[in-house]
């Protein structure tokens, strides 16, 4: 006979690795409760995937576990304490609205964190109330699980609740908060924090656990400088995510040094959004007036943040400190030819091109230009030549782009697959649908000011399978109608 019981269970397998550090990485806290809990949505293959009974979740006592208003059987909630340098300038941080709840083993040995964002204030918080709106919690829901299905490195969305309560930011908003799925939530910033602020042991410790919970194959002992190990991995590892994110024209828009995770994912998604017509100068973060983190200038920031890292292993590199910089140097050397190296392959994969010749970067940067030249979208221009429709261009007519065209197709008639293959090649790699700033942005004044959800989960189903380029996905590769006022992004703090 099954136990009803038991199979009411969540299944939290909780271990708290992190709590076994010294105790000024983090303070233990537990959330702020709140008043009524109400569930959202529930991402139940993710759930499934981390061993978790979906059933279970949705049950009232399930949702409080959300909420922070109960603390499952080996939870050991904490915030953790990290620092950054926001727009340039150094700053003490810390998790100001979110906590740590543990870390979930799943049936495969996996270990992922599980962190509750919204729920409510720290010691790190300064002076803000710790909570978060629906709108940016389900902002970060669509927009986290729509990299995933592009494949790039993210961190993951588990469940929305509302909280039955409002906050004030410039207007009155419904409470909300985020369930969020990481590898870890270890930051650039976290390595700055204790450079800065601790001892060359707790130093130590932290990059020994980065080591064991992040690169087991690195973490050796003998004459192998491991921590230059652990510098180069997070170098090659930045420079694989940001090339990625170039080549679907996603833009962070706080590429802060704490919201770089050492792990390689995607992390803290504020004023997010996608390009439509391709300039490297976009920007949409409201707060990056000088467009510092513009889509253009992210290859280059992600080597000025791994950079900070490096200063902060120094100690650790070699204990003489003008040898340090120099094996660092000698490191950080390495990132723009790596970026270049997976930027480049991508491209070629998004047109189709198995091999290399010299004159490849050449062909990528004419089409390009040609694309800023014209406001040629840039997701549908690489669709339009996966379909062969390039009448769906607005480059089409263009003198310019029939010689373009020319020379690509004399270039793909010299390598040896066919013309089918390449094709397939390039539906692998151009996405027909991407989370569209105004779809976007339909979905959640449905959701935020209606109360309807279903649209956000059309949404959330066409962008499951961003490369299928069936009917369904048409009306959502559709550009925004023109606008007067640029496209604006908030943190949603």
């Amino acid at each position: 006979m099954t136990d009803n019981k038991a199979t009411q269970q969540p299944a939290w397998n909780f271990d708290n690795s992190y709590a076994r550090l010294p105790e000024s990485f983090f303070t233990l806290l537990n959330p702020t409760p709140v008043h009524s809990p109400k569930l959202i949505i529930l991402n139940e293959p993710l759930a499934t995937s981390l061993g978790l009974n979906s059933q279970a979740l949705r049950t009232i006592e399930g949702v409080e576990v959300f909420a922070g208003n109960r603390i499952p059987e080996g939870a050991q909630p904490l915030a953790q304490a990290y620092a950054g340098h926001q727009f340039g300038h150094f700053n003490r941080l810390g998790d100001g609205r979110a906590l740590l709840l543990s870390e979930q083993i799943t049936p495969l040995g996996e270990r992922f964190d599980i962190q509750l964002k919204g729920s409510g204030a720290t010691p790190y918080s300064r002076r803000g109330d710790g909570r978060a709106a629906l709108g940016p919690m389900l902002r970060e829901y669509i927009i986290s699980e729509a990299m995933y299905a592009l494949g790039i490195p993210t961190t993951r969305s588990l469940a929305v609740v509302t909280t039955g309560e409002s906050i004030i930011r410039e207007i009155e908003l419904p409470g909300a908060i985020l369930t969020r799925v990481a590898t870890s939530h270890l930051r650039v910033g976290t390595f700055q924090y204790i450079a800065q602020w601790g001892t060359e042991e707790e130093l130590r410790a932290l990059a020994d656990y980065t080591l064991q919970r992040h690169y087991p194959d690195l973490d050796v002992v003998g004459e192998t400088n491991r921590y230059l190990l652990l510098l180069q991995e997070v170098i090659k590892r930045q420079a694989a995510l940001i090339a990625q994110w170039q080549l679907v024209g996603f833009i962070h828009g706080v590429m802060n040094t704490d919201n770089v995770s050492i792990s390689g994912e995607t992390i803290d998604y504020g004023p997010c959004a996608f390009m439509d017509a391709y300039d490297p100068a976009t920007v949409f973060s409201s707060i990056d007036t000088q467009g510092r983190y513009a889509y253009g200038n992210q290859p280059y920031i992600g080597g000025w943040n791994v950079t900070r890292f490096a200063e902060s292993l120094l100690p650790l590199l070699h204990e003489d400190e003008t040898l340090a910089v120099t094996i660092a140097e000698e490191a950080l050397s390495s990132y723009t030819e790596l970026y270049e190296r997976n930027w480049l392959s991508g491209m070629r994969a998004k047109l189709g091109l198995f091999n290399e010749e010299p004159q490849d970067k050449s062909l990528v940067d004419s089409l390009l230009n040609l694309m800023k030249e014209y406001h040629a979208d840039f997701t549908n221009t690489f669709r339009a030549l996966t379909i062969d429709k390039l009448e769906d261009t607005v480059m089409f007519d263009a003198a310019e782009f029939a010689q373009w065209h020319e020379l690509w197709q004399t270039r793909l008639s010299r390598q040896q697959e066919s013309k089918g293959e390449s094709q397939e090649l390039m539906r692998s790699s151009n996405p027909a649908v991407i989370p569209r700033n105004h779809r976007v942005e339909e979905a959640l004044e449905a959701a935020v000011n209606r109360g309807d959800f279903s649209v956000m989960e059309r949404l959330l189903e066409v962008l499951s399978n961003p490369y299928e380029l069936t009917p369904e996905q048409v009306d959502f590769c559709a550009m925004p109608a023109e606008s007067n006022m640029p496209y604006r992004t908030f943190c949603g703090t």
